[in-house]
């Protein structure tokens, strides 16, 4: 599979998945073996079981009104990259959490490797410019 074509399922998917809560459609979109760092410090989640557990308790506490995605961004090797965006509220205060991720697809477009960027804020915000939340 192309990596531009990967990209856009990923984004996809990950669009009304998360939404959703949907961890099923997600895992879907990775490896079996995958490694996933949800912040740059954090230890990884390796494999599918330990990304579920992930999405899992990253779910539990959230309520989703709104998520958006870029189009990705894709480059040499496989890779792409998305902006996101999730208005959501956590124990009933509406925040803002906004980001980007970083994968790396294998031929099969599966994610082998992802990394995110965020920061939430309290509130519903919106992006400070369009340039990839258009």
């Amino acid at each position: 599979m192309e990596t531009r074509e990967a990209a856009q399922r990923f984004v996809r998917v990950w669009r009304r998945a998360w939404a959703e809560h949907d961890v099923d459609a997600l895992l879907e979109l990775y490896a079996e073996s995958c490694v996933h760092r949800s912040m740059p410090f954090r230890e990884p989640h390796r494999g599918r079981a330990e990304l579920a557990e992930y999405l899992r308790w990253s779910f539990a506490a959230e309520r989703v009104t709104d998520v958006r995605f870029s189009a990705p961004v894709v480059g040499a090797g496989g890779v792409a990259v998305a902006e996101f965006r999730v208005l959501a509220e956590e124990e009933g205060a509406p925040i803002t959490l906004a980001g980007c991720v970083l994968a790396r697809f294998d031929a099969a477009g599966l994610a082998v490797e992802t990394r995110d960027y965020w920061h939430t804020v309290e509130g519903h915000r919106e992006p400070e410019d369009t340039l990839f939340l258009g």
